[in-house]
């Protein structure tokens, strides 16, 4: 009770004494601990002293100085910086005088011999504080590591000194290790000095593992790597970069010669036994963009007709032997240092040979080299997780040569530390070796001779492959996919009988143990920066663990379709922070369309959109007709002056080559790709169902020469969604987990896509593959992508278009009209063609009752279409077909149509000169300065030079 009511008493008994003074009592904590200012003036001052040389320290190598200002911890970092200093000099410099021997006396009675290490410990504290404080757990590490060093050194130190005691005086221990070596060895050396020795050096050794974060298992690996790193053979150092060449950055498709050619370095010979290849040939003709013989979307290891730099690995890959089932695969990575070393000359393993593999030979035979390979490459000891090589964490290639946004306008593409990495890849667990033990058990409870040659594990699920036995039906295992569901416990098991490319059964089964795939790591790998082409998206990761990345020009359409909450949205958004991190906005424009109003909100603002993201369905349908203009506007343009595709145009319009008419003002640049996304289509679909879809069909049927590009997400991948003429125009298709088989035909035209089990599980057709390969979407976080989108709105500000989605003027309808404006064309359409006015005849053409026929025809009879009534006969009808178009005009409201517009009197003209008469007409010249699309219409009064642009979507 004493203890309860003791901290009360005080107050108690100073409150009567105190009682006039309860009005300044408010005022004394603030007094007690706010600090008098000059202790305010010092801590701004070392604080300030503190950003200016953390600052600094944050753009020595790679630049730190975007690091958020709340997590910067200065203060403390410029402490131990000081300290280490301090340290320094004493210890390191033996100055003389009453601070050093001060200090000098506390470190070495402290740590002894170790206080000359201190301050490089503490020297590297610091500069972890100043550049990775939000880093708090490896910071940790770190001290704790150093900590231990520190204790394990003074140990030794205490031993090698001779093993002084107190009795003997203070000096031979300072001396020595100091009071911590004493403390620490001494329990250890009244046992044994052989063993204090070496508890401690091995106690040293692990707190340099600790502070290395290097595990026992990764030591030989991490020795290896440093000796590459050293000798020049890390496909990553500069020596391994400048060997394959895998920043150089190709642009040619933007310019008539060879990538090389408008690099900062010197143009190299790419093909093979030192000869030039085609495309650097100059007596060729130059390339076009329908050169190519073969041509798909998806990126991948077996382009190796790509002479760019970079593709040695590729080629390395494809020339390798193939490896059978079951057996580790070589990484990108160890397939670019093998290159490496064997162009330097060392003894190296051939590429694609697996590890414990002998290399092998042609005087091996092909039975001894099957035995071989069929052996156990390693067996999986319990508990062990074996780690395929994480990508490594390289920048995203950035360009050498930026395209001139306006005037000495620099865009800069966004840092490739704004995508974080994902999860370290597994490539096997205990869980696969389970399952090939269920397999294995369900194959022998039936009788079926076949066996598990081996796995590929991906992110998402593991493909199993079975081979059959001689005489073995495939439809032996197929049938078995039931049982081999309940031997798994799974029930999102999936069979590919036979695996495309491979004699093999596969059987895909769920993970337990999923996996991230991060857009950074995608963007990172090799497929992605084999190339420069700013429509190339990264999807993710397939069923074997290699990236997947497609170019969006070459789909040249998407349709992606999937249930709520498969992961439709995660894939549009990674698609399009793909194109914000690898294209300008001279590049690549962007049309947005999200009816949800809550999906896409994040990108509003940035430069790559012409006009504000839509969200009302009406208004999307009038942007789409607008696609539809641009879409001619820029077939106008490729007929007149010659060209098939609209890269070519783009080229010849940056070489000069491309010549106007004389007296033309219009000054041509070079159009971007624009990129056409609709979030949900079957918004679109239920508001204005004939104009979106003539729209949309019109797009995907002719806009793939003219660099525009459709991409189609919904979640109700039904027939009157995705209607037969969409399908028909769309090639390229992503479906995602949907609800039934009826919608995975609907979006795949095959089934599949209901075995899916969704977040991020899909499977994507690409234009022209056979089989839709599976993938896991590469995922990005929500503050990933406002990163980007800062970053590139801080780089240019967003120029819209007005013209993309305004509203139609309203039409003035006949109040006497109302509704059935749509009926009533139909009847006058019906009668004038017909020129038969009939009131039963409207019956039964158009389906309405007698008293709506009659007030048809009474509204015709009103608007000089047919006659009075004169009983049973038929109407006469007062309109002659020829003015079919007039008619209907007047009714609906609009204008009468002119009789002849100026490209008709050119061509009349032309006819006349092929006859003999008239002067010679320059048809190109005449159809550029009658047509509006070509010319008025992308006229800007406000341009500086007073020219008239072609396409002005960049709005300069």
């Amino acid at each position: 009770m004493a203890t309860r009511t003791s901290p009360v008493r005080p107050s108690s008994s100073r409150a009567p004494s105190t009682k006039g003074k309860a009005s300044s009592r408010p005022a004394e904590p603030v007094a007690e601990h706010r600090p008098a200012w000059p202790l305010r003036a010092v801590a701004g001052l070392w604080l300030g002293l503190a950003h200016l040389m953390g600052g600094g320290i944050r753009r020595l190598g790679h630049d730190k100085s975007s690091l958020d200002h709340a997590l910067r911890r200065d203060g403390g970092a410029l402490l131990l910086l000081v300290v280490a200093v301090g340290i320094a000099t004493f210890e390191w410099w033996g100055l003389k005088g009453w601070l050093a021997d001060g200090v000098h006396g506390v470190v070495e009675g402290t740590v002894g011999w170790m206080g000359m290490l201190l301050p490089l410990m503490l020297f590297i504290c610091a500069i972890r504080q100043f550049r990775t404080p939000e880093q708090v757990r490896a910071n940790n590490r770190v001290a704790i590591g150093f900590t231990v060093m520190t204790v394990a050194g003074a140990a030794i130190a205490h031993v090698v000194g001779g093993q002084p005691s107190l009795s003997a005086g203070f000096d031979g221990v300072r001396q020595a290790g100091g009071t911590i070596g004493f403390l620490a060895a001494a329990p250890l050396v009244s046992l044994n000095v052989w063993l204090a020795v070496l508890v401690y050096a091995a106690l040293a050794f692990v707190s340099v593992l600790i502070v290395t974060a290097t595990p026992v298992t990764s030591i030989p690996s991490r020795l290896s790597d440093l000796y590459e790193h050293l000798t020049g053979q890390d496909p990553e150092s500069s020596a391994g970069r400048e060997r394959l060449d895998l920043d150089a950055h190709d642009q040619s498709y933007l310019y008539d010669r060879p990538a090389a050619q408008h690099m900062n370095r010197p143009a190299k010979k790419r093909s093979w036994f030192g000869r030039k290849s085609a495309q650097e040939d100059s007596s060729l003709l130059p390339g076009y963009h329908g050169d190519e013989a073969f041509d798909h979307a998806v990126i991948d290891d077996d382009d190796v007709a790509d002479s760019t730099p970079g593709t040695q690995p590729t080629q390395a890959l494809a020339s390798s032997p193939a490896v059978p089932p079951g057996v580790r695969r070589p990484t990108r990575a160890e397939l670019a240092a093998e290159e490496l070393k064997a162009a330097q000359g060392l003894g190296a393993q051939p590429v694609g040979v697996p590890t414990g593999v002998e290399p092998v030979t042609e005087a091996i035979s092909t039975a001894a080299l099957n035995v071989a390979l069929q052996q156990p490459a390693a067996p999986a000891t319990p508990h062990a997780v074996d780690l395929v090589a994480q990508v490594p964490n390289t920048p995203i290639p950035q360009r050498s040569e930026q395209l001139s946004l306006a005037g000495d306008v620099t865009y800069t593409l966004p840092n490739a530390d704004l995508l974080t990495p994902g999860t370290p890849p597994k490539e096997r667990s205990e869980a696969n070796d389970a399952i090939v033990a269920a397999l294995t058990n369900v194959l022998t409870q039936f009788g079926v001779d076949a066996q598990v040659t081996g796995f590929s594990r991906g992110p998402t699920v593991t493909r199993y492959e079975i081979e059959l036995g001689a005489g073995t039906k495939v439809e032996r295992v197929t049938a078995l996919s039931k049982n081999i569901s309940y031997a798994v416990a799974s029930a999102d098991v999936r069979i590919l009988s036979p695996i495309p490319g491979k004699s093999a059964i596969g059987i895909e089964i769920p993970n337990t143990d999923r996996e991230t795939v991060s857009l950074g790591d995608v963007l990172r790998s090799h497929n992605a920066r084999r190339t420069d082409h700013p429509m190339v998206m990264g999807v993710g990761k397939d069923v074997e663990g290699g990236f997947v990345v497609a170019n969006l020009a070459k789909m040249p359409h998407l349709l992606v379709a999937g249930a709520t909450g498969a992961g439709k949205s995660s894939f549009v958004n990674s698609m399009i922070t793909s194109i914000l991190m690898r294209s300008t906005p001279d590049e690549v424009r962007m049309v947005m369309v999200d009816p949800k109003r809550v999906e896409l909100t994040a990108y509003e603002g940035v430069p790559h959109l012409i006009t504000p993201i839509i969200t009302n369905p009406k208004k999307a349908a009038e942007a789409l007709q607008w696609v539809v203009r641009e879409m001619d506007t820029r077939y106008d343009d490729l007929s007149n002056f010659g060209f098939k595709h609209i890269d070519d145009f783009n080229k010849a319009v940056r070489a000069g080559k491309v010549k106007l008419p004389e007296g033309s003002k219009r000054v041509l640049k070079p159009y971007p790709y624009l990129l056409v996304i609709v979030d949900e289509l079957a918004d679109l679909m239920m508001v204005a169902p004939r104009d979106v879809e003539d729209s949309i069909v019109r797009i995907t049927q002719l806009a793939r020469a003219a660099g525009i590009h459709l991409v189609l997400a919904t979640q109700r991948p039904s027939v009157d969604v995705v209607t037969g003429l969409i399908k028909a125009n769309v090639p390229s298709r992503m479906a995602f987990a949907t609800s039934s088989v009826t919608d995975s035909r609907v979006v795949l035209d095959q089934p599949g896509a209901e075995k899916l089990i969704g977040q991020g599980d899909a499977l994507f057709l690409p234009m022209g593959a056979s089989k839709a390969m599976r993938v896991q979407g590469a995922w990005v976080s929500e503050s990933e992508i406002h990163q980007v989108v800062e970053h590139v709105k801080g780089q240019l500000q967003a120029v819209y278009r007005e013209d993309v989605a305004a509203e139609a003027p309203k039409k003035q309808i006949d109040e006497e009209i109302g509704d059935d404006l749509e009926v009533l064309i139909q009847a006058a359409e019906l009668i004038i063609t017909s020129q038969f006015g009939s009131t039963s005849m409207l019956q039964r053409k158009l389906r309405v009752g007698f008293a709506k026929a009659g007030r048809l025809m009474d509204l015709l009879e009103s608007r000089g279409v047919v006659g009075p009534s004169e009983g049973s006969k038929a109407r006469d009808v007062l309109v002659k077909p020829d003015d079919l178009a007039a008619t209907l005009a007047a009714i609906r409201g609009d204008d009468a149509p002119a009789v002849a517009d100026a490209t008709t009197a050119a061509l009349a003209d032309n006819a006349n000169i092929n006859q003999g008469f008239g002067t010679p007409v320059d048809l190109v010249a005449q159809d550029l300065e009658s047509r509006p699309q070509a010319t008025e219409y992308y006229d800007d009064d406000d341009d500086d030079d007073g020219g008239e642009d072609a396409w002005q979507l960049t709005g300069r």
